[in-house]
């Protein structure tokens, strides 16, 4: 299934859009039923990864060239930019959680499961270790589901959990072969995490995935949806988001921690990027009024 064409969606229907730091939604697939009438066309989410635990039914789950038959119980975490869709049987059921990238960097550090690569497990294995990952995903539906105060500090542990939980069924699991751009923008943004703060040339990034200028750009916009240099800057864009909205850090000191050298460049890259001064987006948020 190649990348050509391929549509964009936020959840499944809508288009994509900018999503907020920290965003999470939490939805069956039966909610959006009039939308697909049982088939899912290939897709991708540009901001956004998916976990998604098939409850009830079988059906068949593409994910890039490949195509998988299914009953469940079946989990599957799709990263971002990952092609996939599905074709289910009537009474086919499922819960999906999906996770912007933002806040994906938080429960990264928390994770047994590697987060840039599609992971598809079938319902082979011990059943304790599948009747704990449905009880942590319907926590997580739950959560969801009555907002109390303090929901999203519950739901990113909840997530780890879970995703740790499909990472200790790894031993069943049905490994994925990308294509090669999918798995090389893959590979870089585990490595522009790493090293985001470094001011690395878009040349270290070649020299250390031992690929050419041609194809690691390539490929980021293929899949990332920018070159290698807007792909840095974006990254420190979400981690300046984090500090900006969960600490009380300086502007000045968050401008050093996201690897700039000038705090007044900070500023301008942060107005032209979001439409407003650093401290303006902070107290904006802060209070409410978004």
């Amino acid at each position: 299934m190649g990348q050509t064409a391929i549509p964009e969606f936020f959840v499944y229907g809508e288009p994509a859009r900018e999503l907020d730091v920290g965003f999470l939604h939490v939805e069956t697939v039966q909610a959006r039923a009039s939308v697909h009438r049982g088939q899912v066309l290939a897709h991708k989410h540009p901001q956004m990864a998916q976990i998604t635990l098939w409850t009830g039914g079988s059906g068949s789950y593409w994910i890039e060239d490949e195509t998988l038959s299914f009953s469940a119980p079946t989990v599957s975490f799709m990263p971002s930019g990952v092609v996939h869709g599905f074709s289910i049987e009537p009474g086919t059921d499922a819960i999906v959680v999906s996770v912007a990238d933002e806040a994906l960097v938080a429960i990264a550090e928390h994770s047994l499961l590697p987060l840039d690569q599609p992971v598809f497990v079938t319902g082979r294995g011990e059943t304790a270790l599948w009747e704990r990952l449905g009880d942590t995903v319907r926590m997580i539906q739950a959560e969801y589901a009555d907002r109390l105060p303090g929901m999203e500090k519950i739901l990113l542990p909840l997530i780890a959990v879970a995703l740790s939980g499909i990472a200790r069924l790894d031993a069943v699991s049905h490994a994925v072969t990308l294509p090669a751009a999918v798995a090389l923008a893959g590979r870089l943004r585990r490595l522009i995490d790493r090293h985001f703060r470094d001011d690395w040339p878009v040349e270290r990034y070649v020299e250390s995935l031992s690929t050419t200028r041609h194809l690691l750009d390539k490929a980021a916009r293929q899949v990332l949806g920018s070159g290698v240099r807007q792909a840095v800057g974006e990254r420190r864009l979400v981690e300046a988001k984090r500090l900006l909205l969960f600490t009380v850090r300086s502007v000045e000191d968050i401008a050093y921690e996201t690897g700039f050298n000038d705090p007044a460049y900070f500023s301008r890259f942060f107005r032209q990027a979001v439409g407003m001064a650093p401290a303006a987006w902070r107290k904006e948020r802060v209070n409410g009024d978004w």
